[in-house]
C-alpha cells in the first residue's frame, strides 16, 4: 500500500486548499479508516480528521467547521478540504492507513 498525498502550497489566512492523498496498493472502500495528520515544526503530530466507515467523519476541534474529509472511491483517494484556512493551520499534512504513512505535503499560511 502506497499513499501520495499532494495539494499543499502558500496561502494567506482565510483562503482555502485541496489536499489529495491517491492510494494504491488497495481499494480505499476497502478500508474502514483513512486520516488526515498534521505536524508543525517543533510539535507533535495531530490527527485531524478521520473517514470511518462505520462511525462516519470526525474532526479535531480546532479544525471542526472549517475541513472536510472526503473518499472518492472511483478516483481510489482521499481529499480535505480546507477552508478558512488560519496561521495555525501551516504544517506538514500528511494522510494515513493503518501502519501506512504518505510522504506529507506542506501548507503555509500567512498573513
Amino acid at each position: 500500500v502506497q499513499l501520495q498525498a499532494s495539494g499543499g502550497g502558500s496561502v494567506q489566512v482565510g483562503e482555502s486548499l485541496r489536499l489529495s492523498c491517491t492510494v494504491s496498493g488497495i481499494r480505499i472502500n476497502t478500508m474502514a479508516s483513512i486520516s488526515w495528520y498534521r505536524q508543525a515544526p517543533g510539535k507533535e503530530r495531530e490527527l485531524v480528521a478521520r473517514s470511518n466507515i462505520f462511525r462516519g467523519a470526525s474532526y479535531a476541534d480546532s479544525v471542526k467547521g472549517r475541513f472536510t474529509i472526503t473518499r472518492d472511491s472511483p478516483m481510489n483517494t482521499v481529499y480535505l478540504q480546507m477552508n478558512n484556512l488560519r496561521l495555525e493551520d501551516s504544517a506538514v499534512y500528511y494522510c494515513n492507513v493503518p501502519d501506512v504513512w504518505g510522504q506529507g505535503t506542506l501548507v503555509t499560511v500567512s498573513s
